[in-house]
This record gives structure tokens, C-alpha cells and sequence, in this order.
């Protein structure tokens, strides 16, 4: 049998206060989707301002990195046209993404969930999920 740890509806809400933080120090209202480490929703965030079309793009990006185990940004330098990976972005339904701004979250290095932020650049929505991990790490007991 096997036990899986993932992420709490609290844990989420560390995340997404994070998220919130830094989406309001650079100016940028943000869409954030947090999911479970299967890829399921646990909770989601629009903020003020936060581009409609960026919902279905910011839980993409929590369900890519959950499941892929790695940040969306890898995938976006591996999925190009005579690479290996090229065409990943298609699988999954088409949720698979390689947009930056979406990143696993490990407890005592197991996947536990993902997070994804999406409304600005994808420079901007990995600076704004990075600063929510490192939030999440500061504010709670976990460690990586």
C-alpha cells in the first residue's frame, strides 16, 4: 500500500498568500491555481484585475509542474522542434505547459503539489511563484 502526502487546503492558502504578496510588489494582478500532487485543484485565485483568458493557463501550469515533477519553464527550453520533448505540450489534453510560471512543490523531496501563476510575463509569473515557495518554506514547518 502506498501513503501520499499532499498538500492541505491551508498549506494552499500559504502559497497563495505568497503569491498574493509578491503579484502586489511587482503591480501585476495574477491568476494562481494550486493543485495537489496529482494534479487536482485544491484552491485558486483571481485577483483583482487578473486576466480571464490567465485561469485556465495558471491551473495548466500547477497541473504541468505537480505531474511533471518539474518547473513549466524546462519544458518551454526542451520543446522545440528536433528535440525529444518536442510535442509534449500536447499531450495531456493540451494541459501540458511550457509557459514558465509553474512549480512543483517538494516536501522533505516529495512532490507534494503544484502552483502556478499566470497574468504577466512568463518571467514575472516565475518570480511571482518562486517568491510564493520561498513564502511557503519561511511560513510553515516544511522544508524542501
Amino acid at each position: 500500500m502506498l501513503e501520499v502526502r499532499r498538500l492541505s487546503l491551508a498549506d494552499a492558502a500559504v502559497l497563495i498568500d505568497g503569491a498574493i504578496g509578491a503579484s502586489k510588489d511587482i503591480g501585476i494582478p495574477m491568476c494562481i491555481a494550486v493543485t495537489d500532487e496529482s494534479g487536482h485543484l485544491i484552491d485558486f485565485k483571481r485577483m483583482d484585475g487578473g486576466k480571464v483568458s490567465s485561469i485556465s493557463i495558471a491551473v495548466d501550469k500547477a497541473f504541468t509542474a505537480a505531474v511533471a515533477r518539474k518547473g513549466t519553464h524546462v519544458y518551454n527550453q526542451l520543446c522545440v522542434p528536433g528535440q525529444p520533448t518536442f510535442g509534449i505540450h500536447i499531450t495531456n489534453g493540451g494541459r501540458f505547459s511550457i509557459i514558465g510560471g509553474g512549480l512543483p512543490v517538494f516536501v522533505s523531496g516529495e512532490i507534494v503539489g503544484g502552483i502556478g501563476i499566470s497574468s504577466g510575463t512568463a518571467v514575472q509569473d516565475q518570480e511571482v511563484a518562486e517568491a510564493a515557495l520561498a513564502y511557503f518554506y519561511k511560513n510553515t514547518d516544511y522544508r524542501q
